[in-house]
């Protein structure tokens, strides 16, 4: 207590340094998945990106990342173990918030795409096993997040593989791809405006006062469904094509209309993403700052300060216009060649994992869903069309993420203890 007492400043100000470079990590690491199918289909640009994903992944995290967070991440440890040494769950989630950035940076920087959460999760069961003992860790969870690699990848390359083949049945083997195409893409645009609604709504807006009931979500989601499917509609309506131009020409143009979907999927994709994410970094920033505001007591939740959600948003922009490229280029181009037709199956069939994970509780990690809907993709065209030394990388990148922070948080924690013990 009286360690709290005297470095509290000190504390919250390192704690804060320390959200940045998680958040930093985040950016570019995980919004670098968001993008990554759009920038490898030549849908956009990799500054188009990089802008669509500053506005979008911000305001995300300003609008939807939450006034109200759980002190304790995914309720990962049991923070009741630390009642009598509130200054040892202050060290350990400064500890973890330095080592989790510090893995997302090292990954980035190798254009691992891993997963963020599974970062911070290890880092916090890191610190929380050496610092209290094994018994505070809910390892029952723990053993959810292990699960989720393999269930998660398989749900999403299923969706992607079924997109992308019906889309092939459809379109690209019609005798008039183009005339196919003005049929069937509005279906396939109102599918990917419905997903992607129901994903900003399941991750994000309950926390700007907008407490949807889930009929009301399922509304609203089919509403936008039905407007991007107008739009689309009028926008392959406007497409000039010459009527005895060749099927290669025709299938140029609808991959044009695609390309327009992506840019919409790609924003969706970043606002539900910087509105779900944002929480790995400023998570264990506001359990640090109310534990040392409240003189040691250690709440259920943590009430947000007003400087922490901007930091996060921040950090978070500030790491993808980095750092970014480099996981962009393995999730775009590395796991297999994109066009923007496989782009589009792999985010809705992304899109589509997040909303029937969430309805369901299973503990998901968005760079694994987004992986195994582009592997999925690549299946589709035969497993020759995939990239297997870069598979095997990223698989082998997920399995060491947890030990991987954990064994840094270990590290960082008994740093921190020796310095302010």
């Amino acid at each position: 207590m009286e360690i709290l007492a005297t470095y509290g400043t000190t504390l919250i100000v390192i704690a804060a340094v320390f959200g940045f470079v998680m958040a930093w990590g985040i950016g570019a690491n995980d919004v670098a998945n968001a993008m990554g199918t759009s920038v490898g289909s030549n849908a956009i640009t990799i500054k188009q990106a990089i802008i669509i994903a500053m506005i979008f992944e911000f305001a995300g995290a300003y609008l939807a990342g939450g006034a109200v967070t759980n002190t304790v991440r995914k309720g990962i440890i049991d923070s009741g173990a630390f009642v009598n040494t509130p200054e040892l769950l202050v060290f350990g989630m400064i500890a973890a918030l330095l080592a989790a950035g510090t893995w997302l940076l090292i990954a980035s920087y190798n254009g691992w795409p891993v997963s963020t959460t599974h970062s911070i999760i290890g880092a916090i069961v890191g610190f929380a096993a050496v610092g209290v003992g094994t018994e505070a860790v809910e390892w029952a969870k723990v053993g959810g997040i292990v699960g989720s690699w393999v269930i998660t990848p398989a749900i999403s390359g299923v969706f992607a593989y079924l997109i992308f083949v019906s889309a092939q049945k459809l379109i690209f083997e019609h005798d008039n791809p183009l005339e196919a195409a003005k049929r069937y893409v509005p279906g396939y645009m109102f599918l990917a405006g419905f997903m992607m609604a129901l994903v900003t709504i399941k991750k994000g807006l309950k926390h700007i006062g907008l407490e949807l009931s889930s009929v009301e979500g399922y509304v609203w989601a089919v509403a936008v469904g039905v407007l991007v499917a107008i739009v689309g509609k009028v926008i392959i309506s406007r497409l000039k094509i010459d009527p005895k131009a060749d099927r290669q020409m025709h299938y140029t143009n609808v991959e044009k209309v695609f390309a327009v979907l992506m840019v919409i999927t790609a924003c969706c994709m970043a606002f539900a993403h910087g509105s779900n994410d944002v929480a790995n970094a400023i998570g264990p920033l506001a359990a640090v700052v109310s534990v040392v505001n409240n003189n040691g007591e250690i709440a259920a939740k943590a009430s947000l300060a007003w400087w922490i959600l901007p930091l996060g948003g921040l950090g978070i922009v500030a790491g993808l216009a980095l750092f970014g490229h480099r996981v962009i280029a393995t999730i775009g181009k590395g796991i297999t060649h994109l066009t923007p037709s496989r782009g589009f199956a792999a985010e809705l069939a992304a899109a589509t994992t997040v909303v029937v994970a969430s309805g369901t509780g299973l503990p998901i990690s968005t760079t694994q869903t987004l992986v195994g809907a582009v592997l999925g993709v690549g299946m589709a065209r035969g497993i020759a069309a995939l990239n297997l030394g870069v598979v095997r990388s990223i698989v082998v990148s997920w399995v060491v993420t947890l030990p991987a922070g954990a064994a840094l948080s270990i590290v960082f924690y008994y740093i921190m203890l020796a310095i302010f013990n």
